[in-house]
């Protein structure tokens, strides 16, 4: 049996190891963590050098752009902890080229893809002691890039800033084994030719009314429909949707109401069986449990990242 001195001992470095959180408990909502990230850069500039401040408020006018016409876009990634304490991401440079992609149609400079990574290296490590256990969650890194700088007519801002912060984070959908998920009939995600395609800030707002009253009605997520023809699926309030039935193509929501199985994925929620859909009235149930596609899914990925399983695509990158 250990003696009094060893158990303190252990327990004191456990609590420097780990943030004061009930991991148990870990919901998808914020919890403030030590630090973030900071970089700016002024228009046609490149940004140069950030650094790492304690989390807190940050300071904007109240004609910055990101406040007054949504000049800004989001990305989200998670950090993970493995069973040998070392802290990996999964493919962090893809996040970045994504960034690239939606400041470009936001007219906004974006860090490099080196910028990005190096970003979120540093700034995971300084949150260290906030990724959860192995098995209890992960970290949730959000960059940011928004206009910071102030404007009174519709043209892009003289100044630019990229911030990241992060929270431990658990199951997007708390409680929820499979979804139950109601399509949307009135209201559309995105438009031909819009913003759609990229994580513009202003694509998530509008949809709040839809996912609000789905959820008074006890279903878990909403499910979109195009907006050119109101009959193809499009995506859920924050992921994609597959169908275990057919080839990647335009789906009409028939063929969805007639598949075998169905689920989805996103950083968010990472791979989610759908139990059910409602679609005028009508619900249909889809298989689910660890025989599905999705389960095996989710195994594999997790067990990629998680270290679980070998990485032979050379997806993981390591924080320290």
């Amino acid at each position: 049996m250990a003696s009094t001195s060893e158990q303190t001992t252990c327990e004191t470095m456990n609590s420097e190891k780990y943030a004061d959180v009930n991991w148990d408990e870990l919901g998808f909502s914020p919890i403030p963590t030590d630090y973030m990230f900071v970089m700016k850069c002024s228009e046609g500039e490149n940004f140069l050098q950030g650094n790492l401040t304690p989390f807190g408020n940050i300071e904007l006018s109240p004609s910055a752009t990101i406040l007054n016409t949504g000049q800004g876009i989001f990305e989200g990634l998670k950090a993970y902890r493995r069973e040998d304490d070392r802290i990996t991401l999964f493919r962090p440079e893809q996040n970045a080229i994504r960034m690239k992609m939606g400041a470009e149609r936001m007219c906004m400079p974006s860090p490099s893809t080196e910028q990005f990574v190096d970003a979120v290296k540093q700034t995971v490590l300084a949150n260290k002691r906030w990724v959860p256990p192995p098995g209890k969650g992960s970290l949730y890194v959000r960059p940011l890039l928004m206009g910071s700088g102030s404007a009174i007519g519709v043209v892009p801002a003289p100044e630019y800033t990229f911030l990241i912060y992060t929270s431990p984070v658990g199951n997007y959908y708390k409680g929820d084994t499979s979804l139950n998920v109601i399509v949307e009939e009135k209201f559309r995600r995105a438009i031909p030719s819009g913003a759609g395609g990229v994580k513009a800030i202003t694509n998530y707002a509008p949809i709040f009314q839809a996912v609000t009253q789905a959820k008074t009605k006890g279903f878990s997520d909403v499910l979109f429909l195009d907006a050119k023809t109101g009959r193809n699926v499009e995506e859920l309030s924050l992921c994609n949707i597959f169908i275990v039935k057919v080839e990647e193509r335009v789906i009409p929501v028939e063929d969805l109401m007639d598949a075998d199985e169905v689920f989805c994925t996103g950083t968010a929620v990472v791979v989610n069986s759908v139990g059910s859909i409602t679609y005028q009235g009508k619900r249909v149930e889809y298989k689910t449990g660890v025989e599905s596609v999705s389960q095996k899914l989710y195994a594999t990925l997790t067990g990629i990242q998680m270290g679980r399983i070998e990485d032979k695509m050379g997806w993981t990158v390591e924080v320290d």
